[in-house]
């Protein structure tokens, strides 16, 4: 019984940190905040985690594993459907989006704010470079490399250039900083996950091609 409210305990601290980090960035939260959020002394959220790096780190990581596996996959059962010229530019796209479309929908807040963490870190030259690599360079990779093949006229630095440019509309999306639906008067909603998705795959596979030289696979 002990473990079970410990285990709670902890995660109800990761859950709280989680969205205050989301929502006010590495500086913006203190431990006292986090431990105050989830109705335990700092001391119990120091004995878990140690100090406040090392829980922002500890909430960055929690669902990482679980992202990059849906993520690959998708990449895998498209690449498993294709003949042997492999995927589309779409369908590599579709691959690295969708995932997260589907973890902003399922209703879980703390998907929504672990990935307007993830744009926040993205984003930050101080962080970016620390936490994302560690985490999400494999994966990218992958992806990466599948590319290749949908476009094999392709120089690898258009092919990263155009990823780079992929990785800062994803940034946006995820950030849902409410900017296109004062843009829109309303037309176009930040929230509305599956247009923005349904825009950006075909947006961003135009992109790709347009850059990395004309052979492709529809």
């Amino acid at each position: 019984m002990s473990n079970t409210r410990t285990h709670t305990k902890r995660e109800r601290i990761l859950d709280v940190a989680e969205e205050l980090f989301a929502l006010h960035g590495y500086d913006g939260v203190t431990l006292r905040q986090i431990a105050t959020g989830a109705g335990v002394d700092v001391a119990l959220a120091s004995y878990h985690f140690g100090k406040k790096l090392d829980l922002f780190n500890a909430v960055f990581e929690r669902r990482a594993a679980l992202l990059n596996s849906a993520r690959l996959d998708a990449l895998r059962a498209c690449q498993a459907a294709a003949n042997s010229k492999g995927p589309s530019v779409e369908q590599i796209v579709e691959a690295f989006l969708r995932p997260l479309e589907l973890a902003q929908e399922t209703g879980d807040p703390g998907w929504q704010h672990y990935l307007a963490l993830i744009a926040y870190i993205n984003n930050s030259p101080y962080w970016g470079p620390r936490m994302m690599s560690k985490l999400f360079d494999h994966l990218v990779e992958e992806f990466i490399a599948a590319l290749r093949q949908a476009l094999p006229e392709a120089r690898d630095e258009d092919i990263y250039w155009c990823y780079h440019n992929l990785s800062g509309a994803l940034t946006l999306t995820l950030a849902q900083t409410g900017r296109i639906d004062k843009l829109s008067g309303g037309k176009c909603r930040s929230a509305d996950f599956e247009a923005a998705y349904d825009h950006m795959i075909p947006f961003v596979a135009a992109g790709f091609r347009k850059v990395c030289g004309k052979r492709s696979r529809s």
